[in-house]
């Protein structure tokens, strides 16, 4: 079903770059940003959450914060918000608005981004005031861990590029974009109570919290605790705190924190001392292994950059 639903964007796509390229002296005869969305049906999703997350009537109109009066938006595909659990409008009921509004507007630029501008190495502030990053890998171009499928479709307002994942920025640090999935400020159902327990106990949260110090994080899902064998949160609430600061060390790499698209090792020293083995780079992921682990943990939801590194969610504790 994903190469057909890409394919089918291609197609039209294409069609629509065919008819607004024979006639460019008429840009007010080009659909909407918005317009490409509702008429394409790889984008029903995205179309769905720009109508729930408020951006719908933005994107249909001329951009007042740019002099061009033109958007760039990175739009992920139907595909890329089902990696999410997220496939139709009903499902975006998951998602607090607030949250998916922000979410929306970290894939819009001010102003046309065209293809030839996005080089390896290179930011774009996105509208949430968050950059993101451009990384290119195995000839293929990636906004943070977040592959571009298709460039430079002309809209009446802008500029639209096709990716494969949906991108999240909290604009906080680790610590409190932890509390904000505690807190159902994300999604409506907690993900990560068990680590946000797991760094209170183990003292750890002023280190995680600190601008100064940059981590790439792999955290694992409340489940992930729970196959560990903590039942409960009491159970992490009475772990030895120095136990569970051995535990959480070895899920923290001290780097600028790496999205997936920028990991290119096969292997990494944790804030520990010990040693996380990654698999290939596959469909825009890895799994992770730690010293102690038999199964690999696999990605929950990769690549979400906090304003002091990048955690990706995971679904098994690594042990040292």
């Amino acid at each position: 079903m994903k190469n057909i639903n890409i394919k089918s964007a291609l197609l039209a796509f294409t069609l629509l770059v065919t008819l607004v390229s024979c006639d460019n002296d008429y840009e007010s005869e080009m659909p909407s940003i918005a317009s490409i969305a509702v008429s394409n049906s790889a984008f029903s999703t995205l179309e769905a959450a720009a109508i729930q997350g408020g951006v719908a009537v933005v994107l249909s109109n001329s951009n007042p914060n740019d002099p061009s009066g033109k958007y760039t938006v990175f739009a992920p595909t139907n595909d890329a918000f089902a990696k999410l659990g997220l496939v139709d409008a009903g499902s975006l009921g998951a998602l607090q608005n607030s949250f998916l509004t922000n979410t929306l507007l970290y894939h819009v630029s001010n102003g046309n981004l065209f293809a030839n501008q996005i080089t390896d190495g290179n930011t774009s502030a996105s509208a949430l005031g968050i950059n993101r990053r451009f990384v290119s890998r195995g000839g293929d171009l990636y906004i943070n861990g977040s592959k571009i499928i298709l460039t430079n479709v002309a809209a009446s307002n802008g500029t639209v590029h096709a990716i494969d994942k949906v991108m999240i920025a909290t604009g906080v640090n680790i610590v409190e974009s932890a509390l904000l999935l505690n807190d159902s400020k994300v999604f409506k159902t907690p993900e990560l109570t068990f680590l946000v327990q797991a760094v209170i106990t183990s003292g750890l949260a002023p280190t995680l919290a600190d601008e100064n110090n940059k981590f790439t994080i792999f955290a694992p899902t409340d489940a992930a605790f729970k196959a560990a064998g903590f039942a409960t949160i009491q159970d992490v609430a009475n772990a030895d705190p120095v136990f569970l600061q051995t535990v959480l060390l070895n899920h923290a790499i001290s780097d600028n924190g790496t999205f997936t698209s920028e990991q290119t090792s096969t292997t990494a020293t944790t804030a520990g001392g010990n040693t996380l083995t990654y698999s290939p780079f596959e469909n825009g992921v890895f799994t992770i292994l730690g010293n102690s682990n038999t199964v690999p943990a696999n990605m929950v939801i990769p690549d979400i950059q906090c304003s002091n590194g990048v955690v990706h969610l995971i679904d098994r504790v690594l042990l040292p």
